[in-house]
């Protein structure tokens, strides 16, 4: 098993509705998945990362709520833009941010709630033909669709889960 993509890497999908209304509860769930993943570790385990040179589970954590809140900005843009350039952050730096040790994960975990909350307020009522409209990604120079964003943090949350799932699994935690 490769322990970095333990649920494969993403692969993006033609829209249909019902892969939109999975993806859409994928959204709504994964604060609730999240904290379950992460229920009764100790700070030794949280420490623990996933992988040899992977982040500790804090880190993914962590790092959730700051992908999550970019997504959610970018959704935003691309919905009241027009081809809207976003803005990449360097998420191996920002894991490295002292706030990750410093904060409890408990805080990353309401952060979710209130934010997929509001996330799924705005994407459960895009219309069918917005789900094309598109972002610019600087860094790969191409345009993501919302669609492809959608599924791209859809998968996004249930690979970080299955990070934290997968090494509970195998420590017998």
């Amino acid at each position: 098993m490769d322990y970095r993509f333990p649920i494969g890497k993403y692969e993006p999908k033609l829209y249909s509705n019902e892969l939109k209304i999975e993806r859409l509860e994928s959204i709504k769930q994964l604060p609730y998945l999240l904290e379950l993943a992460v229920k009764d570790l100790n700070q030794t385990q949280l420490d623990t990362p996933y992988r040899d040179e992977g982040w500790t589970l804090t880190q993914v954590v962590h790092h959730v709520a700051d992908s999550h809140i970019n997504a959610y900005t970018r959704f935003k843009l691309g919905l009241t833009e027009d081809k809207p350039t976003i803005k990449p952050y360097q998420e191996k730096q920002w894991a490295l941010l002292p706030d990750n040790n410093s904060v409890p994960i408990s805080v990353s975990i309401d952060l979710l709630k209130a934010l997929h909350i509001r996330l799924y307020a705005i994407v459960s009522i895009i219309k069918d033909t917005d789900w094309e409209k598109v972002v610019i990604h600087p860094e790969h120079n191409s345009e993501m669709s919302l669609w492809f964003l959608l599924g791209l943090c859809s998968w996004h949350g249930k690979h970080h889960t299955a990070h934290i799932t997968s090494l509970r699994e195998r420590n017998n935690w």
